[in-house]
């Protein structure tokens, strides 16, 4: 059972510290930052930030802002903003992240969907394509005139 609190919890600090040594096996809830240096086993849902340190191991299914990997992470991702895997960072498993930032070294081995663009992004993206044939002039022009 959750429950809410009336005076929220800054997603931008870090609360909470799974120190190295510590195994913790089950689901974890939290409105601010997350720091796991040990081994996590269980659903994380975090409205702030979630870091894995470099000799941590999580078997998991993560919800959160954003997510900074320098560890192994077995199981799904799924970020409001960014999952960032450093040069000693392993993700095995599905993500869906609005960014993704993969250091020189890092693993991914899985599934990704990005988010939709933004119309204003899209269109920014099919003006800057190479013009090939008669319709596409056509559609530049369209998107140019705002229509």
């Amino acid at each position: 059972m959750i429950v809410k609190r009336k005076n929220r919890v800054n997603p931008n600090t870090t609360e909470t510290l799974i120190g190295k040594g510590t195994l913790v096996d089950g689901k974890l809830v939290s409105e601010a930052s997350l720091r796991i240096e040990g081994k996590f086993v269980g659903d994380i849902v975090c409205d702030g930030d979630v870091t894995i340190g470099e000799n941590s191991s999580v078997h998991s299914n993560i919800q959160a802002r954003n997510v900074i990997n320098a560890g192994t992470v077995h199981g799904s991702i799924v970020t409001r903003e960014m999952l960032r895997i450093t040069a000693t960072g392993k993700v095995f498993g599905s993500i869906q992240v609005q960014t993704l930032h993969i250091l020189e070294g890092g693993i991914f081995h899985g599934t990704s969907k990005m988010e939709e663009q933004t119309k204003e992004k899209n269109a920014a993206i099919e003006i800057a394509k190479p013009l090939d044939k008669k319709r596409d002039t056509a559609k530049v022009e369209k998107l140019a005139s705002g229509n």
